[in-house]
């Protein structure tokens, strides 16, 4: 059995023992975030779950210019430079389907959805999230704006057939890694909703047995005995979410009989978007209801551009008064990039002028994440690196900024420069999750 297969097994056999662990899985493509999960990792004698969303990565590059191939290579090279073993790298694809091309005719989207799966498989994803949810241009929708559960369901196993027959030309052996599949139609957007309601619903138990039903039947219809053995969750709505500015609480008591009513498949376990800003009870308290992979994202770039406009006030304090130094001006620099280009937070944020500018630098959705590579907003950035590089960063400033890592400082644990302190406080979002999944299982 590979080593992917082996390690999703023995985390269902967990759940089935009603163990309080799991494990997270990050979705990021931002450079700082992933070195800063694999120099954390780094010790442990376990896997990390590293996963690309369709709009982030695709056969046309998505926002990052990558494909899933180059991705792969990234990830690896990133592995490389932080001494991380890459076959302790499982990669993974979120949302994999159409929606990066919901705008368009439903075959050709789906058409573009198939070759998306394509290239994930030949560049050897191992965990597959397929999201076939999203209605597409010429669907027929209920009152609440959903397509048919049955069409979503063979919209899936027709790209499973796809993932499998790729698979089969690939050639597979002992040493090829076989990739487990992740499930589900009551799935939350790629990136965030820009609408929250108050009491987010929990996905009921008749639509997660239908889900689980009628896709079954589907896998068996279509022969794909072995491709139904590999699914190994199901993605649900927990009744967690967050909005511009709030965060809608896990309970365990609204959850109550989803969880339950997991007893009837004994293999499969939950799978959890939208955890970012739960706190580190609710976390692990989601763990112990069954909810055993949490994906995170967006607050680790979230809590990385708190870190840099932190870093941005120290040099302001630093500089301002000397005009032979070239200031960063980071922060003014971000906003301006997010105006000159809008697409990824205009549907988002509302309000008047002062609303829309504050959220564009604090909301929880985060949106300012897809400007990170933008040309003048890099530049920045290393420049105000540079520039704190080039001076020992006072420990008053260090205390009165970036108060929790000053604590990490003086207690000589952490190193005082801009690029340790920006990994601190990714790591200590992390650390969150970790505690969550309590001590990793060993394989």
């Amino acid at each position: 059995m590979n080593k992917v297969i082996n390690y999703f097994n023995k985390l269902i056999s967990l759940n089935n023992s009603q163990s309080p662990k799991g494990v997270y899985s990050i979705c990021s493509i931002n450079k700082y975030v992933l070195e800063s999960a694999l120099l954390n990792s780094k010790s442990e004698d376990d896997y990390i779950i590293i996963e690309s969303t369709c709009n982030q990565v695709n056969q046309f590059g998505g926002y990052s210019n990558m494909t899933p191939e180059k991705f792969r290579e990234y990830l690896f090279s990133i592995a490389q430079e932080m001494g991380f073993p890459k076959e302790r790298l499982i990669i993974g694809g979120d949302h994999i389907g159409p929606f990066p091309f919901r705008h368009e005719d439903s075959s050709i989207a789906m058409k573009k959805a198939h070759n998306l799966l394509k290239s994930c498989i030949q560049a050897e994803y191992s965990k597959i999230h397929i999201d076939t949810s999203i209605a597409l241009k010429g669907d027929r929708v209920n009152e609440d704006g959903q397509i048919d559960k049955e069409l979503i369901a063979k919209r899936l196993v027709d790209l499973v057939k796809t993932s499998e027959s790729t698979l089969f030309k690939i050639g597979t052996n002992n040493n090829k890694i076989l990739p487990v599949y992740v499930i589900g139609t009551d799935i939350p957007a790629p990136g965030g909703s820009g609408e929250v309601r108050e009491g987010r619903r929990v996905t009921s138990v008749s639509d997660f047995k239908e889900t689980m039903e009628v896709t079954k039947e589907l896998f068996y219809k279509n022969k794909l005995f072995d491709a139904w053995e590999r699914v190994v969750a199901v993605v649900v709505q927990p009744g967690v979410e967050h909005g511009d500015h709030i965060v809608i609480d896990y309970s365990s008591e609204a959850a109550e009989n989803l969880i339950r009513a997991l007893d009837d498949y004994p293999n499969i376990v939950f799978e959890a978007h939208a955890t970012d800003y739960q706190t580190a009870s609710n976390l692990k308290k989601m763990v112990s209801d069954k909810f055993k992979i949490l994906k995170l994202g967006p607050i680790l770039t979230y809590v990385l551009r708190e870190a840099v406009f932190m870093l941005n006030l120290i040099e302001k304090e630093l500089f301002s008064l000397n005009s032979d130094k070239k200031l960063s001006r980071f922060i003014d620099v971000l906003d301006r990039g997010m105006l000159e280009d809008p697409k990824h937070w205009v549907s988002y944020y509302s309000g008047s002028e002062n609303d829309m500018r504050l959220s564009r630098k604090y909301s929880f959705f985060d949106r300012s994440r897809y400007y990170w590579n933008n040309k003048k907003v890099g530049k920045a950035f290393e420049l105000l690196l540079k520039n704190l590089k080039d001076v020992d960063i006072p420990l008053t400033l260090t205390s009165q900024f970036l108060p929790l890592q000053y604590e990490k400082v003086r207690n000589g644990v952490l190193a005082p420069d801009p690029l340790s302190l920006i990994r601190d406080k990714i790591i200590s979002v992390i650390d969150k999750y970790s505690f969550a999944i309590g001590k990793k299982f060993k394989r």
